[in-house]
C-alpha cells in the first residue's frame, strides 16, 4: 500500500488530474495520499477534490492534510512536488523589469531573468524540503513537476541525496503534435529523442522506416501547419531536429527570434506562441479560475473529470508498485548518457521498473544541437551553485549567460538588471543573506 506525499497540493488543478492519474491505475486498489500546503484555504480546496475523486473511484486510498510537512512525510514511497513559492507576489516583476531593458518574455518560469529569480525563490525551500525527506523518507522516490526543471533537479542531485527525477509532459506532447503535422497515426511513428528540458531534440523522425524530415519541412509551407508552430518549424528547418518545448517558450532559450520587435512580429503569436507577457498576464486569474472551477466541481455543477492523463507521474507509480515495466521521458543527471554533454541536468528515455527510475544511454547529440544544450546547461551549474552556497554572485554570472538576456544587453546591462531584481524580491530571498 503504497503512501503518496503531494508537495504543493494546493495547486488543485494539477494535484487533481495526478490523483485522478493514481487512482486510474487498476492494480492499486488501496493506499494513502497525503497532501501538504503552506496555504490552508487551497489545502482544504485539495483535500476536498481529493476525498470526492476517491470516492468516485470506489477504491479504498486514505486522504491526508497538513500545513506541516514533517507531519506526514514520515512513511512516503512517492514525494510528488509541485511547489510554488511566492509567484503571486513577483511575477510582474519577473517580467516588467526585464522588459524595461529590452528582454521580452513570453512565459518567464524557467529561463532568463524571471527563470533565474524563480529559482533564487523556489530553491531554498525546495532543498529544505529535501533534507526534511532525508530524515524522514529516506527511500522515497522524488518526482519533480516544478520549474525552473533543470535547475531545481539538479539541485536536489547534487545537493541531496534523495533519489530525484524531473518529469514534464513535453516529449509526450510533442510526439503527439509531429504526428499531427505529419498526418500519419501516432502509434505508427517512429522516434528518439534527447537533450534538456524544454530543449530535447527528436533526432529520429521516421514512419514505416521513412525519414520523416523532408515531409515535416515540405508542410511546413502550408499556413495551416507553419502558423501552429513557427517558432520551432524554423528550428527544423535550420538546426535539422524538432524541439521538444511550445514555440513561444522555446523562442526565450534561444537568442535568434525575442531580440528585437521586427523578429517578435514575424515569428511570435498570441498566447502560448510567444505572446509578449502572456504568462504575467494570465496567471494571477488562472489561479483564481483554477479554484473557481474546483468549487463548482464540488458543488456539483460541474463534473469532474475523470481520466488518464499522459503525466508520467502516475505510470512511473504503476512501474514501480506493480512491477510493469514502462518507458518515461526524466529528466536525470547526466552520467555519460548524452556523450558530448557535460555533467547537469539531462532529459533521455528510462526504464521503469520494481527497481526505480533506470535512464538508458542515448549517445552524442548531432553537434548544434548539443551546443544549444550546452549554453543552458553552464547557466544550470551556475544556478546550482547559487542554491547550494547561497552565492549570489553566481546567480549573477548566470543571468550574464543567458541566451536572451546575452542577445539583448551589455554585461553592464545585465548586473543592473540583476540589482534591479534582487531589490525588488529581496523579502524573499532572505536565505542568500545567510552567506
Amino acid at each position: 500500500m503504497p503512501k503518496i506525499t503531494f508537495l504543493g497540493a494546493g495547486s488543485a488543478v494539477f494535484a487533481r488530474q495526478l490523483v485522478t492519474d493514481i487512482l486510474q491505475v487498476e492494480s492499486l486498489e488501496e493506499g494513502t495520499i497525503a497532501l501538504v500546503d503552506i496555504d490552508p484555504v487551497r489545502l482544504d480546496l485539495a483535500r476536498q477534490i481529493t476525498e470526492k475523486l476517491v470516492e468516485r473511484s470506489g477504491k479504498h486510498w486514505s486522504v491526508q492534510a497538513s500545513t506541516e510537512r514533517r507531519e506526514v512525510l514520515g512513511g512516503s514511497d512517492f514525494l510528488i512536488n509541485t511547489i510554488e513559492v511566492a509567484g503571486l507576489a513577483n511575477v510582474r516583476h519577473d517580467f516588467d523589469i526585464p522588459m524595461k531593458y529590452g528582454i521580452n518574455q513570453c512565459i518567464g518560469d524557467t529561463i532568463g531573468p524571471g527563470g533565474i529569480f524563480k529559482a533564487l525563490r523556489t530553491g531554498p525551500a525546495w532543498l529544505d524540503i529535501l533534507h526534511d525527506a532525508e530524515e524522514l523518507c529516506p527511500a522515497a522516490w522524488v518526482l519533480n513537476y516544478t520549474n525552473p526543471m533543470s535547475i531545481l533537479t539538479f539541485a536536489a542531485l547534487t545537493g541531496t541525496k534523495m533519489r530525484t527525477v524531473g518529469l514534464c509532459h513535453s516529449v509526450q506532447g510533442s510526439s503527439r503534435q509531429l504526428a499531427d503535422y505529419l498526418q500519419v497515426p501516432y502509434e505508427e511513428l517512429e522516434w528518439r529523442c534527447a537533450g534538456i528540458n524544454h530543449n530535447a531534440w527528436f533526432t529520429v523522425l521516421r514512419h514505416n522506416g521513412e525519414d520523416m524530415y523532408p515531409r515535416l519541412l515540405e508542410r511546413m509551407k502550408l499556413p495551416e501547419v507553419y502558423e501552429r508552430d513557427p517558432v520551432r518549424l524554423e528550428m527544423a528547418r535550420y538546426f535539422g531536429a524538432f524541439v521538444t518545448e511550445s514555440s513561444g517558450h522555446f523562442s526565450e532559450y534561444v537568442p535568434y527570434f525575442r531580440k528585437r520587435p521586427e523578429l517578435i512580429e514575424r515569428y511570435a503569436r498570441d498566447g502560448y506562441l510567444g505572446g509578449t507577457g502572456f504568462y504575467a498576464n494570465n496567471w494571477p486569474t488562472w489561479r483564481e479560475k483554477n479554484d473557481a472551477s474546483i468549487h463548482e466541481m464540488l458543488e456539483g455543477k460541474k463534473e469532474i473529470p475523470f481520466h488518464r492523463s499522459h503525466e508520467y507521474g502516475s505510470y512511473i507509480i504503476e512501474a514501480i508498485e506493480t512491477h510493469q515495466p514502462t518507458v518515461i521521458y526524466g529528466n536525470v543527471r547526466n552520467t555519460g548518457l548524452i556523450d558530448n554533454l557535460p555533467d547537469g541536468c539531462v532529459e533521455v528515455a528510462c526504464l521503469v521498473d520494481r527497481n526505480g527510475v533506470q535512464p538508458t544511454h542515448f549517445g552524442p547529440l548531432p553537434e548544434q544541437l548539443a551546443a544549444l544544450n550546452r549554453s543552458h546547461m553552464a547557466v544550470h551549474t551556475l544556478m546550482c551553485e547559487a542554491l547550494l552556497t547561497h552565492n549570489k554572485e553566481a546567480a549573477r554570472y548566470a543571468l550574464l549567460l543567458d541566451p536572451l538576456t546575452a542577445a539583448v544587453c551589455s554585461p553592464a546591462e545585465i548586473s543592473d538588471l540583476f540589482d534591479e531584481m534582487w531589490e525588488a524580491e529581496k523579502d524573499y530571498l532572505r536565505p542568500f543573506e545567510k552567506a
